[in-house]
């Protein structure tokens, strides 16, 4: 019979052979050490939520958890000696992939990073630098970023999910069709990036800067807008069900940009020109079209 107890101990084993301590785990969770200390005690047992971040952290199938798991193993003939078969065959060569999941990162130099192969999630980076980095393919969550410098580096086609970025530097970066997700983007410069057939959604952007930044086949969805000027051209842009508070429109070029949303009113615009779809989807939302002239 599956008691708290054994799992418990299913727990902890997979944390010891993941060389994770109590206080390591707690935090790629967050929450207490003192919680972990509890589930590995058989005081208590996490919740099928937290089971599915469990086996994602040490790198286990969810099944292990359960009563009848069973590790995976090699069978070997009985008459087939074992070194034949480890010296058969030239083992193959590793290739080298850096994982930096469940770390907590100060002030340090990661500049030119590549090869992480979607390893880089339940970290806590704090003034570090990623300067040049290749951070393309990746899926990154449930991070904590703050103050770090990741300019000029490569994003395209990652997936930033459920993470928290505060005062972070995204100048002149390619994030084309990235994916940013049920995450915090706050007080970041995105100056001079590509942000191409990215898609942001159910999240919130505030207090960021995007001068000179690439918006193109860009959308938004269900975003939290606050204190953000957009400028320069945006084209086949699309804001939908996003809610607006001091957002301006600087000199800006409008074509071929959905706006769907109940009201329009906290936008202004300032020497700014759009097409005609784009102009209608701004009337039917109320916005106050004051400049904002036809192109």
């Amino acid at each position: 019979m599956l008691t708290t107890k054994i799992i418990g101990n299913k727990i902890a084993e997979a944390r010891k052979s993941a060389k994770l301590s109590q206080a390591q785990l707690a935090e790629a969770l967050f929450i207490s050490s003192q919680a972990v200390g509890k589930w590995e005690r058989g005081e208590s047992m996490p919740d099928i939520i937290t089971f599915n971040r469990l086996a994602e952290i040490l790198d286990v199938d969810l099944n292990y958890f359960s009563e009848n798991f069973l590790p995976a193993v090699t069978e070997r003939g009985p008459e087939e000696p074992k070194e034949r078969q480890t010296n058969e065959f030239p083992a193959k060569k590793q290739k080298l992939i850096w994982d930096m999941s469940c770390g907590n990162w100060v002030e340090a130099d990661f500049s030119g990073l590549k090869n992480l192969n979607e390893k880089f999630s339940y970290s806590n980076l704090r003034r570090c630098l990623f300067i040049g980095s290749d951070l393309s393919g990746l899926q990154l969550k449930s991070n904590n970023v703050d103050s770090c410098d990741f300019s000029g580096s490569e994003f395209s086609g990652s997936h930033i999910q459920s993470s928290n970025l505060v005062n972070n530097q995204f100048k002149e970066c390619s994030l084309k069709e990235t994916e940013f997700s049920v995450s915090h983007i706050k007080g970041c410069d995105f100056s001079g990036a590509d942000l191409s057939g990215a898609s942001l959604k159910f999240g919130a952007f505030l207090k960021n800067t995007i001068t000179n930044a690439v918006l193109n086949r860009t959308s938004f969805k269900a975003m939290q807008f606050a204190d953000i000027v957009f400028e320069g051209t945006m084209e086949e842009c699309a804001f939908e069900n996003c809610a607006f508070t001091r957002v301006t429109f600087l000199n800006s070029t409008l074509i071929n940009t959905f706006f769907k949303n109940k009201s329009l009113k906290r936008i202004s615009f300032i020497g700014c020109q759009a097409d005609r779809m784009t102009y209608e989807f701004l009337k039917n939302g109320k916005a106050d079209l004051a400049g904002l002239t036809l192109v």
